[in-house]
């Protein structure tokens, strides 16, 4: 059985959840927490598994795998049904930039040991990280939501983030909104965002990774 590595509240570890679901693979949940204990993705028995220590890795038989769009795209390789990118290379390109949209553009400068940095050794307040935050995740979601809806490629997008089917994008664009509504980001200025958010959370796959549904969830 597939062995996932995961926090509840790890968007990256998020991403992956929804696509195993999507694939409805089975998998055995390993929480490890990133606050607990110093984090214990940092200790040596989990840098043993990912030796960058964090989340999400996953353990398919002998192979270990580390980065949340790496591991996507190995399952969707690996275990082809239902796709998570599309069969045309135009396609799947414009599938890839929307995912790095949320991956590359806003999720690095945000993410766990970012913020703790900030308060830590730069001494924010959290008023002052919170709205580093929201910045950042305001900025990053226009210009998702630019591709989405601008440009010569903007027909291509249907229910979802490309057609009518749930692809790498989405899995992406999900927890990206989820943790924008945790800490308060605006949303109002990204209307063809929070329609795909909503459609993706009427589906199963997306219900069963939510946060509060992981067996860890706080």
């Amino acid at each position: 059985m597939l062995k996932l590595y995961t926090y509840f509240r790890s968007s990256a570890a998020y991403r992956v959840r929804i696509a195993l679901n999507l694939k409805n693979l089975e998998y055995e949940a390993i929480p490890v927490h990133l606050v607990k204990d110093g984090g214990q993705h940092l200790k040596e028995d989990y840098r043993r598994v990912n030796p960058a220590g964090a989340v999400p890795a996953l353990a398919d038989r002998e192979l270990s795998l580390s980065q949340s769009l790496a591991i996507i795209e190995y399952l969707d390789e690996a275990y082809p049904y239902p796709p998570l990118l599309p069969a045309d290379p135009a396609a799947r390109a414009r599938v890839r930039a929307i995912a790095l949209d949320i991956a590359c553009e806003i999720h690095p400068i945000n993410n766990l040991r970012v913020l703790k940095y900030l308060t830590g050794q730069l001494g924010l307040t959290e008023e002052q990280k919170n709205a580093w935050y929201r910045h950042w995740v305001e900025v990053g979601l226009a210009s998702v939501e630019a591709r989405l809806t601008t440009g010569p490629n903007a027909a291509l997008t249907g229910k979802f983030c490309h057609g009518d089917h749930p692809t790498l994008a989405d899995c992406c664009l999900v927890p990206q909104v989820f943790n924008a509504r945790r800490f308060g980001c605006r949303l109002d200025h990204v209307p063809t965002v929070v329609r795909i958010d909503a459609e993706c959370r009427t589906l199963p796959a997306f219900v069963a990774a939510a946060p509060e549904n992981q067996p860890d969830a706080e």
